[in-house]
């Protein structure tokens, strides 16, 4: 699940290779965008180009238009999976199943750099946007904080199974990150990324992490089939949102995107749905 414009737009990537644009104001029907052979697993939607890049598992990364849902073209990166895809300043940072973080520019589409920074899969990157720097989780359970070369800064052991989510706290000096083995940590975004948090938050494995619009309150989601809403501030939880208490999603909860549009909150499940909440506090 990936942002549009304008805000009551939004993409979403499956597994059968289905690329599809919904609008809000008409959930029930979206418009199927591109059909690719492989699974999707990562979206980008470039505002400046009015571009959305689809990680095409095994064949690299696609070029779309959203508007006239033709493709503008495909650049081969890596036969591994694409696990995520993030934009700065005219370049794409894309996370692959071989272990490296590659730089795309979005003009050119030329492969600026690439690293090898793992024999596991690169799962999820974040950048901070008060300092530049760029944070990694990788299937070794490590994070690597790179700047703007690919440059590695600093790197740890930051959970005892893979990384698949990191999210930079808006406004603030601070890192969270989200693993395989259900904890919730948070790191002090300093020169030395010190831990600032512990919470055991599901019962497997956290898939994703997202922030409201006004950063005030933050949600993950996981393998347990959960959502859960948590206080930024103190990393307090607030409301949990399963199939029992609302009727929620019956398999693995794998991407949240929490949108201005009324604060509707946007989630993506294994079982085939897309749901859309709205959370009263």
């Amino acid at each position: 699940v990936r942002p549009g414009h304008p805000e009551n737009v939004f993409f979403s990537g499956s597994g059968d290779g289905m690329v599809v644009r919904w609008d809000l104001t008409t959930p029930e029907t979206g418009q199927l965008l591109a059909r690719l052979p492989n699974s999707v697993y990562a979206l980008h939607f470039d505002r400046a180009s009015g571009q959305l890049i689809a990680g095409h598992n095994y064949e690299g990364i696609h070029f779309l238009d959203p508007e006239t849902k033709h493709e503008n073209g495909s650049l081969q990166l890596t036969k591994a999976a694409i696990f995520d895809i993030q934009g700065t300043d005219g370049s794409l940072l894309i996370a692959s199943g071989d272990g490296s973080v590659v730089k795309v520019d979005i003009g050119t589409r030329r492969i600026l750099k690439k690293v090898q920074l793992s024999d596991k899969s690169a799962r999820t990157i974040a950048i901070d946007p008060l300092s530049g720097d760029i944070a990694v989780g990788f299937s070794d359970c490590s994070i690597r904080i790179l700047d703007a070369d690919l440059a590695v800064k600093n790197s740890w052991v930051a959970h005892s199974n893979s990384v698949f989510t990191l999210r930079y706290v808006p406004g603030k000096r601070l890192l969270l990150s989200g693993a395989r083995d259900a904890r919730l940590k948070a790191w002090a975004a300093d020169s030395k990324y010190g831990p600032a948090g512990e919470v055991v938050a599901h019962l497997y494995a956290i898939n994703h992490i997202e922030f409201s619009p006004d950063g005030k309150h933050f949600v993950t989601c996981s393998m347990d089939k959960s959502i859960k809403v948590w206080d930024t501030e103190n990393l307090k939880l607030l409301k949990v949102i399963d199939r029992a208490r609302h009727a929620g999603h019956g398999t693995s909860v794998n991407k949240l995107l929490w949108t201005s549009h009324f604060d509707e909150l946007i989630s993506a499940s294994d079982d085939r749905t897309i749901s859309v909440w709205h959370i009263i506090f």
